[in-house]
């Protein structure tokens, strides 16, 4: 909820701002926000709401992979405090390089725990209400997003744009600690990280033993010596192994069709809807004259949000959560969404643009539980972790970071933010077509498959609290 209440408050009026402006007659405004601050133009300002996939891209693969020997909430208790001085650094900046270097570190903290949430709750949900718990992590994002336009909008307004990331670092730090403090988190498809520890001790003390029985006094320092040998080798077989693994778990993702279809659709999803949380309250300021765009989109789109996203989850549930219902409800949904947000652009009045603009959102947001199943279970469950972190890069890649930036060039080009808005709400039309093609392909669900050597249960320790000290279990080796 923090990470996407940082994305609209960005984007909001209050701390994005706008350019100062002057009339023929000679008499200038001054600007307000960042981009009146740093003078940016709507390109340099859409780089903004993009430069955080540079962590994200960087980072997302790494927290991935670590997580199968890491315990993932160590993971993202690293994460968040970076994303925790990352965002508290957007307010000590001084030009536009200064912020965009700020906002790509950012992309770290989202990185620490998107690829690792969504297992874990699939993980630990009923089997008849996995979609709608997904359904309610997703919520998060629209509901963040507008919590972040109504929140930025109130800061800029009475205080100055630069406290709203203050604000922001205090609130996420206690989480950045509660990760380094909780109990150790198994998901599905990995064996417990302390259990391979100490299988690795172990082995280790019992060579020792036979080594020792082995050698005499003499011997010792070619021993010694050996074993140092052999201890490098082995580090450098481990990390050549782990590498090996990456690629055959990225090639296992690339040619599974119904994992690419799922990814492509998302990915023209979000670019529309990246540039609209983020150009969307200053759309709606230059079509409609809104005195209050922030407050009025920050309160669409959370009641569109939470009820969409909650819907869509429950319908998919309701249908009988399968791959094909998914795509089924994906494209549908997605499609009827893409006519009303269009046709609401068409209007003049402002009332009935938000009727229409309100179910839109009501129904493209309804794609996030179903989206997310999708990623979950068309993969090995050893493959969740990464099947999230590909996804979320990919959707950014190619969706939301270059859609803020090119719709602010074609602003800049065409100087109509009504053509604007309608040329960006077209491509949700391809993205429902994507999806529709998915219906048709083979699809099996693959979350009770085994994975070879590996733990096929969940571990149910985990339903207890999490801050509860768990107690040491011994074994012996006879």
């Amino acid at each position: 909820m923090l990470n996407y209440v940082d994305r609209g408050t960005i984007a909001s009026n209050g701390v994005n701002g706008s350019l100062g402006t002057c009339t023929s007659s000679g008499t200038c405004t001054s600007g307000s926000g960042i981009q009146g601050e740093f003078n940016l133009n709507n390109f340099e300002d859409g780089v903004l709401s993009s430069a955080f996939m540079v962590g994200l891209l960087v980072a997302s693969p790494i927290f991935a992979s670590l997580s199968k020997s890491v315990n993932p909430f160590r993971l993202i208790g690293v994460g968040l405090s970076v994303w925790t001085l990352a965002t508290a650094g957007c307010g000590f900046s001084f030009n536009f390089w200064s912020i965009t270097i700020c906002r790509m570190v950012v992309g770290v903290g989202e990185a620490s725990f998107i690829s690792l949430a969504a297992p874990f709750i699939d993980d630990n949900a009923p089997i008849a209400q996995k979609t709608a718990w997904l359904a309610i992590f997703y919520m998060c994002i629209p509901t963040g997003y507008a919590l972040g336009y109504v929140y930025g909008g109130l800061v800029g307004t009475y205080l100055n744009w630069r406290f709203a990331f203050w604000v922001e670092a205090i609130l996420m730090l206690p989480f950045a600690v509660l990760g380094f403090v909780m109990k150790p988190l198994n998901l599905k498809g990995f064996a417990p990280a302390e259990s391979k520890q100490a299988l690795i001790s172990e082995e280790t003390d019992v060579q020792e033993v036979q080594d020792t029985d082995a050698l005499n006094d003499s011997a010792k320092p070619t021993k010694e010596k050996f074993s140092h040998m052999f201890s490098k080798m082995k580090c450098t077989c481990i990390d050549l192994n782990q590498f090996s693994r990456f690629i055959k778990d990225m090639k296992a993702l690339l040619v599974d069709k119904v994992y690419v279809v799922n990814v492509l659709g998302y990915c023209a999803y979000n670019f529309v809807l990246g540039a609209y949380s983020y150009w969307g309250p200053k759309a709606g300021y230059k079509i409609y004259n809104m005195s209050d765009a922030d407050l009025i989109f920050g309160g669409i789109t959370i009641v569109c949000g939470i009820l969409g996203t909650l819907a869509g989850g429950y319908v998919l549930d309701l249908m009988k959560s399968t791959i094909p219902n998914a795509f089924k409800l994906l494209s549908v949904t997605t499609f009827f969404g893409a006519i009303f947000c269009f046709t609401a652009f068409c209007f003049q009045n402002m009332y009935a643009f938000l009727a229409f603009f309100s179910v839109g959102e009501l129904l493209v947001f309804a794609i996030q539980g179903p989206v997310n199943y999708i990623c979950l279970h068309c993969v090995n469950p050893s493959l969740r972790p990464l099947s999230m972190a590909i996804s979320t890069v990919s959707i950014h890649i190619f969706g939301d970071v270059p859609s803020s930036p090119l719709v602010g060039v074609l602003q800049d080009a065409i100087n109509n933010w009504r053509e604007t808005s309608l040329i960006l709400t077209s491509i949700l039309f391809p993205a429902a077509g994507i999806w529709f093609t998915g219906i048709f392909l083979h699809s099996v669900d693959r979350f009770n498959e085994d994975s070879e050597g590996q733990v096929t249960e969940v571990d149910r320790s985990n339903a207890t609290p999490l801050l509860e000290p768990r107690v040491a279990e011994t074994s012996l080796i006879c």
